[in-house]
């Protein structure tokens, strides 16, 4: 790889950075709600795709040849997520061409294992390309950043993870139940779910609690034959559950924000059948509305956030005991701890500071 040869933004202009994807509202939460001096690009839409559409497509700011033609509208390039096409051939060349330029590369460790991915071996391979280049490293959790400092002698920043919910919402009074609700969203069945074995456990652990409930979610491409997503084994055992009332299976189209904010807040307790993963957004927005989380101790989710963990791997399997306890413990709780306005808002303009800093020293 060529030396990178260090640009300074103009005295007196904003940093314009450059944010694959900028979109996301991970990357919109680290910024300031008012003007702080960083301008971050909007992302740019593919060739032919439709101005109307809401499907992910691979970032357009990955290609070399945008970096090329774009390189003066930008002074940093700040990588998150949305290279999971990308070959290590490809992001190598992405590298290459940031360096000729002479623009910094910062990446943002979300995903140590990527939950799309059932195999870890082809984002092991574009970390290990991402990382080592990178000017500077963020993640989210101390425990990321030891994992960092191990595989690749590399420090990284740790920074929290932004509010998800947007902030007025916070004070809205969660609604008012007399049951306690157990729910697991399966979403379209990511490689990184083991759904079935976990809501066997929790039918039997609700089951066994006064005035207790457990609601599970799908989308409705898992019960549609021409999806890849489809499972019709899955959907047939959730149903006979549901049939013998051991719980509520709800299948729907994907939730628009409000709808997403209205479902957590109907749950008391949000377990999370992942086998495998680091960081969780779901996580965060269950800590601004005030639902209580059981997460697996895979990852780092426990250093994330407040939430209940139970034992769940992908070498390790289920362990059945940790996650009836955690169902228990959440129900003699109560109310989980809920983040509010003040301190929301405070650590978004101590993130959008740290970035800024983050920024300017890559620039000198």
């Amino acid at each position: 790889m060529t030396e990178r040869q260090p640009q300074r933004a103009p005295s007196g202009r904003e940093i314009r950075v450059a944010s694959v994807p900028a979109g996301h509202v991970y990357v919109r939460h680290c910024s300031a709600p008012e003007p702080d001096g960083v301008r971050r690009l909007r992302d740019p839409r593919p060739t032919g795709a439709p101005s109307t559409s809401q499907r992910w497509w691979p970032p357009v700011m990955l290609d070399p040849d945008w970096v090329n033609a774009h390189h003066g509208e930008f002074d940093v390039f700040h990588l998150h997520f949305g290279f999971d096409a990308q070959s290590p051939a490809q992001l190598t060349a992405l590298v290459d061409t940031l360096r000729r330029h002479g623009k910094p590369l910062v990446y943002t460790v979300h995903d140590l294992r990527n939950p799309h991915q059932p195999d870890p071996a082809t984002h092991d391979a574009a970390l290990d390309v991402v990382i080592p280049a990178a000017d500077h490293l963020v993640t989210l959790t101390p425990g990321a950043a030891r994992t960092i400092r191990g595989r690749w002698n590399r420090t990284a920043t740790v920074l929290p993870h932004p509010h998800v919910v947007e902030l007025p919402r916070l004070t809205r009074p969660r609604p008012r139940r007399d049951r306690f609700r157990v729910g697991v969203h399966a979403k379209s069945l990511r490689p990184n779910m083991s759904v079935l074995p976990v809501v066997r456990v929790l039918a039997d652990t609700v089951a066994e609690l006064p005035r207790a409930e457990l609601q599970v979610n799908v989308h409705r491409e898992v019960a549609d034959p021409a999806s890849p997503a489809h499972a019709p084994g899955l959907l047939r055992d959730l149903g006979e559950l549901a049939d013998r009332g051991r719980l509520t299976l709800t299948v729907h189209d994907y939730f628009d924000d409000d709808q997403l904010w209205d479902y957590l807040e109907s749950l008391d307790l949000s377990v999370l059948p992942y086998l495998f993963g680091t960081h969780s957004g779901w996580l965060e927005a269950c800590h601004d509305l005030g639902t209580a989380v059981a997460a697996p101790d895979c990852g780092f989710y426990a250093e994330q956030r407040p939430c209940l963990t139970y034992g769940h791997t992908q070498h390790g399997g289920l362990d059945a005991e940790s996650l009836r306890e955690a169902v228990r413990t959440a129900y003699a709780r109560g109310a989980a701890p809920r983040a509010t306005t003040a301190q929301r808002a405070r650590e978004r303009e101590e993130l959008a500071t740290a970035h800024r800093a983050l920024y300017t020293s890559s620039l000198q």
